[in-house]
């Protein structure tokens, strides 16, 4: 079998489609369910109202906000989210609002990267895809490299558990989180989100704050949804384009293939190693009623269950064989998306799926044009929070 998947954990194992963990005994924990079939995943994620979110520490934040974020909200609030702020996020809009913007700030990078004789393309994805989240957003009112650095600092938290009512984090490890959330909260709110806010009531756009304040959003509803949106539209792009670059770079006939191709072809060959190298490698669901797990089994309310996405994406009986290899274009049955479960599924499948995969090839296509060199493979880390993969140190040389 074919194996080109890089983003692999050794501890994590990828069988048996189905598992059910007893809590041994853990106080206030419930049984743990690991669903690593495609089918029962999918299952899962569209039981619609049966489950809440329960992954990215959300069952910590506190409920006293009036308006949950959208990553994390459930219910008919939920819904009514993703119906308002579909319009900017819909394929139609973003192919006819944002290419622009994306091929400016592309060029204007990838150029002052050439200046320099190359660049490290995780830093350069960066700065890129916050620019562009800053444009949907409508955080624009500050500088761009200060506002990514800041965003990046959202990230330096402690381990945790997420099958452990307290996440396993000692008292000591909950202080260091709240100050290392906080400080850098209150930074974002300072320099990028306050002015921005200001900016809008004076003078509204077609962006999301604009948006929230005719919602009615108070100013601390709304620093939420730009944390929410600033953070989710910058790390798993970033690492996305990298991840992607690095195949793309080690794979003469496939770079050839992505060059010499139109929009549709590169975006076959981005979702393929997309559904190989999903971003988020686990989504996790609280059951509140009984949901069925595969055809024999359902969760109990207070289970806790584990969506597998890296096996899930993985599965032979639902993408074909050899599901490790790299097969832009690879027969899918009905009903199957050609980036698996990458981007989720059901309510909560990500709404910003259109705009990453554009912005992704706009500047990929515009990187990879140039003919760069791979100097430094970029190293493989591993982030909890969002459960999955971080590359850094990728240099390229542009000259």
């Amino acid at each position: 079998m074919t194996v080109r998947r890089r983003a692999v954990r050794q501890e994590e194992p990828s069988t048996p489609r189905l598992e059910r963990e007893d809590p041994g005994g853990r106080t206030g924990v419930s049984a743990i369910w690991r669903v690593r079939g495609l089918p029962e995943a999918r299952q899962v994620l569209r039981a619609r109202h049966a489950t809440t979110q329960a992954g990215f520490t959300a069952e910590k934040i506190p409920r006293r906000l009036k308006l949950h974020p959208i990553l994390v909200s459930d219910g008919p609030l939920h819904d009514e989210q993703r119906r308002k702020v579909g319009r900017f996020l819909a394929p139609k809009v973003v192919q006819d609002r944002y290419p622009g913007l994306m091929q400016d700030a592309a060029d204007r990078l990838l150029g002052e990267a050439a200046r320099s004789g190359g660049c490290r393309l995780d830093d350069l994805a960066l700065d890129y895809t916050v620019e562009v989240t800053a444009q949907v957003v409508g955080l624009t009112a500050s500088s761009v490299p200060r506002m990514a650095r800041r965003l990046v600092t959202f990230f330096n938290q402690p381990p945790f558990d997420i099958t452990r009512a307290d996440l396993g984090r000692t008292g000591r490890q909950w202080a260091s989180a709240a100050v290392n959330g906080l400080v850098p909260v209150v930074r974002f709110w300072w320099h990028d989100v306050r002015p921005a806010v200001r900016s809008r009531r004076r003078e509204p756009r077609g962006d999301i704050i604009s948006h929230l304040i005719a919602e009615g959003y108070s100013n601390t509803d709304i620093l939420v949804e730009c944390v929410t949106y600033g953070t989710a539209g910058m790390v798993t792009t970033r690492e996305f384009i990298t991840m992607a670059a690095w195949h793309l770079l080690s794979d003469e006939l496939l770079l050839e293939r992505y060059l010499a191709g139109d929009e549709a072809g590169r975006t076959a060959i981005l979702h393929e190693i997309i559904r190989l190298e999903p971003v988020v490698g686990h989504l996790y669901r609280r059951a509140q009623t009984e949901v069925p797990v595969g055809e024999h089994a359902s969760a109990a309310p207070g289970d806790l269950i584990d969506v597998c996405i890296r096996s899930a994406n993985a599965d032979p009986e639902a993408v074909g064989p050899d599901p490790l290899a790299l097969c832009p274009g690879r027969p899918l049955p009905t009903g199957v998306n050609p980036a698996g479960l990458a981007f989720g599924d059901g309510e909560h499948r990500c709404p910003g799926q259109p705009l990453a995969m554009l912005e992704s090839d706009v500047l990929l296509h515009a990187l990879l044009s140039r003919r760069p060199r791979l100097v430094r493979e970029p190293e493989l880390g591993w982030d909890e929070l969002i459960e999955g993969y971080t590359l850094r140190g990728m240099e390229l040389s542009l000259s």
